[in-house]
This record gives structure tokens, C-alpha cells and sequence, in this order.
């Protein structure tokens, strides 16, 4: 039976313009995805209309276009796929594989992680609100193959680490859409930073659980501010410098382990990436952030 072509994307949330430590991502992912011989996406995670400055999409599209970035098919955005998620939430409630939690964070908390109300009995109707709605995950030892971290293992507790799906306010949750949208655009392999790396066990049963195959991983050292701190809007990582996109590019290249010669800092965005997607190792990516 041969594989499924190769499917990647890159998912960025629009809370700000992209910075340096999301260009690393992106480029990555573009990178093995066309090394591959395959296809790449672009899917903006627009979930949090109240963190999400109204620019702040079109800053990240513009960027990604600056650097020659683009995707094989029209972006994807997730503010328009809530009745996916919702059909996935009431099958999962169906299955009993989710549930309804009406626990307060200091609740939790207090408890331990436990439920104080019993929320995973399923006894709480929807018109019980406030609710948020929760993955009810299996106690299990998780171990898979990352692509370049080698072998992982995470231990998976049932209740005391069920992920909200559907936030109390209302809004679906990255845990839920992320995999929602991965199965339905075919997503073979997935890159993306290290940080995201102790979520990995608790979606591989949410696609389980959505009838699935999760994707293959591939973590990436993230990028760290000179305090030793992720690039991220909230340590003020500043906006990458789109009239510098070759620039960015080389040193992104750098960042990546892939050594490009000198000279490409002369080089145009066109012959950076042209010798980026002949010349790519991901083999070569740093195991340490820098």
C-alpha cells in the first residue's frame, strides 16, 4: 500500500504580525513539505476574536507572501468552520468521549484537577451554563516516532488532563479545531515548534476518537529572545521587517542548521529560497532553541 502524498501546513494564530521565531516554523514546514515533493497550506487559527487585532491577518499574509511563501490552495481560515467544530463536539458527546464541565479553574484546582461536580458522568444539560465542553481523555501511555526528536513517550491521565474544546465564552478551542481541520485537509505531517510538543498525546486520541490516523510529527527547536524567552507577542518579539525578506530568509536558514553560503546575503528572496528547497536537511536542525 503506498502513502498518502504529502500534505503539510502552517496554522499561525492572528494576534500580531509574524516575528522571527514564526518565520522559522513557517519556513520549515514549507521547506520539508516541498522537499517531499508535496503540497502546503496556510490556515489561519482566527478562534479568539478578542485577542486578535483586526490587521494582524493581513499583516501575516503579506509577510508570508514578502518571503515566498504561498500556499497550494486558498487560505484557510478558521472563523469560518464553527459548524465543523460543533459537528465534532456532538459526535464526541456522543461517543462519550467528551462532556460537559461546569468547573470553575480554582475548582479544579482546589481539587487537584478532579471534578468536584463529577462533570465526566455526563449529567449536566446543555442548559446548565456556564459550560464548557471538555475532551474525556483515556489513561495511556503515548509513544511515537518525532521525526527529529526520535522517540517520545508522554503519560496521559484521564480527567486530571481533559482539554477544553469548547470554552466557556463560547469560542472552539485550538485542541479541537487543529484536529478537526487536519483531517479534513489530508494533512500527512505536521511542523511545528517544541513547545507545542506535550500536546501531542492528547491530540493523537482526539483524532482517534474522530476515526483518524494522526499525522506524523516533527518538532522544532522554538526561537528565544536574548532572556532565554520564546519569540512571542507576549515577551514583545518585534514584527519581522518585510522589505528585509532575503535577509530574514538567510538568517532563518541559520537558525534551521542549514548553513547557507555567504553568499547568499546578496541574494534575492527568489535565489535563497531556490537554494533552500534544493539544498534542505532536516537532519541538520539544531536540537537546542538559540
Amino acid at each position: 500500500m503506498t502513502a498518502a502524498p504529502y500534505r503539510g501546513r502552517f496554522a499561525p494564530s492572528p494576534t500580531g504580525p509574524l516575528h522571527f521565531g514564526s518565520l522559522v516554523a513557517g519556513l520549515a514546514s514549507y521547506l520539508e513539505a516541498h522537499s517531499h515533493g508535496g503540497q502546503w497550506f496556510i490556515r489561519i487559527e482566527d478562534l479568539d476574536p478578542l485577542r486578535e487585532p483586526p490587521e494582524a491577518t493581513g499583516q501575516i499574509l503579506r509577510s508570508l507572501e514578502a518571503h515566498n511563501l504561498f500556499a497550494d490552495d486558498a487560505v484557510r481560515f478558521q472563523s469560518r468552520r464553527h459548524n465543523a467544530y460543533q459537528a465534532a463536539i456532538d459526535r464526541l458527546i456522543m461517543q462519550g468521549d467528551a462532556y460537559r464541565c461546569t468547573c470553575s479553574r480554582k475548582q479544579l484546582q482546589d481539587n487537584r484537577g478532579r471534578h468536584p461536580g463529577h462533570c465526566r458522568d455526563g449529567h449536566i444539560s446543555p442548559g446548565d451554563r456556564p459550560f464548557a465542553i471538555r475532551f474525556a481523555l483515556k489513561d495511556e501511555e503515548s509513544h511515537w516516532q518525532d521525526q527529529l526528536l526520535g522517540p517520545q513517550h508522554q503519560t496521559v491521565k484521564a480527567e486530571l488532563d481533559d482539554p477544553v474544546i469548547l470554552r466557556k465564552e463560547g469560542f472552539y478551542a485550538y485542541q479541537l479545531a487543529v484536529v478537526v481541520d487536519d483531517i479534513d485537509q489530508d494533512i500527512t505531517d505536521v511542523v511545528r515548534g517544541s513547545d507545542l510538543l506535550d500536546m501531542t498525546a492528547q491530540q493523537q486520541q482526539i483524532y482517534r476518537a474522530l476515526g483518524a490516523t494522526p499525522p506524523r510529527w516533527l518538532h522544532i527547536p522554538v526561537i528565544l529572545n536574548e532572556q532565554g524567552q520564546k519569540l512571542s507577542k507576549q515577551t514583545h518579539a518585534p514584527a519581522l521587517d518585510d522589505d528585509n525578506a532575503a535577509r530574514n530568509l538567510f538568517l532563518a536558514l541559520l537558525a534551521l542548521g542549514q548553513e547557507p553560503p555567504r553568499s547568499l546575503t546578496e541574494a534575492t528572496v527568489e535565489n535563497i529560497m531556490g537554494w533552500a528547497l534544493r539544498h534542505w536537511r532536516r537532519e541538520a536542525i539544531h536540537l537546542t532553541s538559540r
